[in-house]
């Protein structure tokens, strides 16, 4: 795995899951998160967001472990929470992390409690996280990253004053935006939200039609593809 600094424990259970070489989106935008600074990062879909967010935060996070959440991660739908709970819970088998996924068709008492015991990420839609926060009023002063995933679809739906009134109600925290494209809205809430953000645009660099690409978790190389064909893994190091 040629990530620099990459954790240990994250790299194992990679390598575990078969997946053994970064492409460009993670290799490109890694030491970026890792060092804690705001971002947009825009790339067309397939190319691999989701596991870019999930391989970061368990790298942020793989020492933590309080009560009050550390990464609160806004994805579009109940589809996508479940996504991105299965990708937890493939790449950080080998940590202790808490994670747990909220939606629309979820008990709201139950979510409620289940949070408050204590959790270290938290996945959700805008509309459940948003009712959740206004109704429980939990503790963000301890939050390392606040990430927005598919952030153009989620604006569609009109869901930037739910995002915007949990951000500012967080004094200081690393905020990443992702998305398939740079769009005016998504300028706009980036505005609003980020400080100095870096921009990373890989929208020239990936075929939404391209075979490896296909599905959110091929954006590593599998096993049996390394050795197959050796100019779809690359031989470049960071």
């Amino acid at each position: 795995m040629k990530l620099k600094k990459i954790n240990q424990v994250l790299q194992e259970a990679l390598i575990d899951s078969g997946l053994i070489e970064a492409n460009e989106l993670q290799k490109e935008t890694f030491s970026t998160i890792k060092s804690g600074a705001d971002a947009i990062i825009s790339s067309s879909k397939g190319s691999g967001k989701s596991t870019t967010i999930v391989m970061n935060v368990i790298q942020q996070l793989i020492c933590e472990g309080e009560e009050s959440p550390r990464a609160l991660i806004f994805v579009e739908d109940k589809a996508k929470v479940l996504e991105m709970e299965a990708l937890f819970e493939k790449f950080g088998k080998f940590t202790n992390l808490r994670v747990f996924g909220v939606h629309e068709k979820g008990d709201m008492e139950y979510d409620k409690n289940y949070v408050s015991a204590g959790i270290d990420v938290l996945i959700g839609t805008p509309v459940k996280l948003s009712d959740m926060f206004t109704t429980a009023g939990y503790n963000v002063n301890r939050l390392k990253m606040f990430i927005i995933d598919d952030t153009d679809s989620i604006l569609k739906l009109r869901n930037e004053t739910k995002i915007m009134r949990i951000s500012n109600s967080i004094t200081k925290t690393q905020r990443i935006i992702f998305t398939d494209k740079i769009t005016e809205r998504i300028e706009i809430l980036a505005d609003k939200m980020l400080l100095e953000p870096f921009v990373f645009d890989f929208d020239e660099e990936y075929d939404e039609d391209e075979e490896d690409f296909e599905e959110e978790e091929s954006v590593f190389h599998d096993v049996d593809d390394f050795e197959e064909s050796d100019e779809e893994i690359g031989d470049e190091e960071e």
